[in-house]
């Protein structure tokens, strides 16, 4: 079977700005779909009880650090296959995407190995007490167990994302949200004949949701793309595109692991003041994950963007895309925080109507979003690194906003001003994070038109 580059969209020629607007549009959707599987878990394990609001609250970073390496392995497969598309290297592909997916089973399966052998243990250490313990184990041991139907479908994600599909990829994100939401109630609460699972129940509707897009993602790899390999490879030609994918898959591991990982030593924090401010955290993190979809969806389309006009050589289209990203952050931020200040609470009120934990998690929603603007500019500049086949600099990026100054700032803030330090702490590292990488991504992109250059020229003088 043939690959067929005609079936796919092109990102290196035409309106820069018109090509930006037509991938995140779609993705918007996608990614809003998908991002409701927390707030809709929340919500309707809420509805059982603020012992079970917290317990899912302790899963939350953990689940998170698992989804992050599925993003790295998917920013991995998006950012090589991106390039190899931009430079017409069609067997390329077809090698990659095929070796990618192979690689993702491995992975998840392995993931799940150590999950379900460390889950107590892990948990105790993030300050989970024992009375919550039994409620955290039937959750995640349905999540650990049902991982091969998390990983493998994101590496075919980021395949299909490098080629600019992104409406199909929105389409497949909305049908497993759809079949989350219907599937919750009806496991949770025991509807309609299904057995009362409650907070398992929430583990079980998402793992089944999520393996909804198995199917139809290789379909549209295979018949679509025309992007997958029967052929059977030599070993050499599997460890190379490994190693491809993990030049840049393990590195954005790295990046978007970070944020969870210190997300979890925020909680155990955050869990000196009560559970019921872990919880009032957790509800504010949900309708945090909503508020900042559509940074989400432009960090999804910025990667394979660069990366098709970085494979053809066209870094103005780049450094375009990144200034108009940056602007729309900044704008797009200080108005999600307006809103948010005006209905923190009627947001929280959704989720609990405990008093703590409607303070607490209405504090957060006043003090953390004044900086959602730097944050996008954080997320979108480290798509745009891997994007450029740079992985390194965004995880020095991470790693400055989450350990470098959230964590000591965080420590500082609780001691002096409690759990509202703590959500202080989170605003000033994501504006000063955000200034520094927006230079940073500035000047590697002037870099890498240089070294373009430099290649180019010394190929023109081999060639006489």
């Amino acid at each position: 079977m043939q690959y067929v580059p005609a079936s796919r969209a092109t990102l290196t020629e035409g309106s820069v700005r018109a090509h930006l607007i037509s991938l995140t549009t779609p993705m918007i959707w996608g990614i809003l779909a998908m991002m409701s599987f927390n707030v809709i878990d929340t919500w309707f394990c809420a509805q059982l009880g603020a012992p079970e609001l917290a317990a899912m609250s302790f899963t939350f970073p953990v689940v998170m650090v698992i989804i992050s390496l599925g993003i790295g392995l998917m920013a991995g497969t998006s950012s090589v296959i991106a390039r190899a598309i931009g430079r017409g290297d069609e067997e390329r592909v077809r090698r990659l995407t095929t070796d990618a997916l192979a690689f993702s089973v491995v992975i998840s399966l392995a993931l799940s190995a150590i999950g379900i052998l460390t889950l107590e243990p892990l948990f105790r250490l993030l300050g989970a007490s024992e009375d919550l313990l039994p409620l955290i184990s039937d959750y995640m041991l349905v999540w650990y167990a049902g991982l091969v139907a998390v990983v493998p479908p994101m590496a075919g994600m980021g395949a299909i994302r490098a080629t600019g599909d992104s409406r199909f990829q929105s389409r497949l994100l909305i049908a497993a949200s759809a079949v989350n939401l219907i599937l919750d109630p009806l496991l949770i609460f025991g509807l309609l004949g299904f057995p009362r699972l409650e907070l398992q129940g929430a583990a079980v509707a998402t793992i089944a949701a999520r393996a909804t897009t198995i199917a139809a993602g290789f379909w549209a790899l295979h018949y679509k793309h025309r992007m997958m390999s029967f052929d059977w490879p030599r070993l050499f030609e599997v460890l190379r595109s490994w190693g491809s994918v993990l030049h840049v898959g393990l590195p954005a591991a790295g990046t978007n692991v970070i944020i969870p990982a210190s997300t979890a030593v925020v909680v155990a924090m955050i869990a000196g003041f009560g559970h019921q401010a872990v919880a009032g955290f957790g509800a504010a993190s949900r309708i945090e994950g909503l508020s900042l979809v559509v940074f989400f969806a432009m960090s999804a389309v910025i990667g394979p963007f660069v990366g098709q006009n970085l494979g053809a050589g066209k870094q103005d289209r780049i450094d375009e895309a990144n200034r108009r990203c940056a602007v729309f952050c900044l704008l797009f931020g200080l108005s999600v925080a307006a809103v948010l200040a005006l209905f923190a609470k009627p947001l929280m009120a959704l989720f609990s109507d405990d008093t703590r934990v409607l303070e607490v998690g209405a504090a957060y929603l006043w003090i953390v979003p004044v900086s959602y603007g730097a944050a996008g500019i954080v997320m979108v500049v480290n798509a745009a690194f891997n994007g450029l086949g740079r992985p390194f600099p965004a995880v020095a990026v991470s790693t400055l906003r989450m350990v470098v100054l959230y964590l000591p700032l965080a420590w500082a803030g609780g001691r002096l001003l409690g759990v509202y330090g703590i959500f202080a702490a989170a605003a000033v590292s994501n504006m000063l994070a955000g200034i520094m990488a927006y230079v940073w991504l500035t000047r590697t992109t002037r870099k890498v038109l240089l070294e373009d250059a430099q290649t180019g020229s010394q190929r023109g003088a081999d060639s006489a």
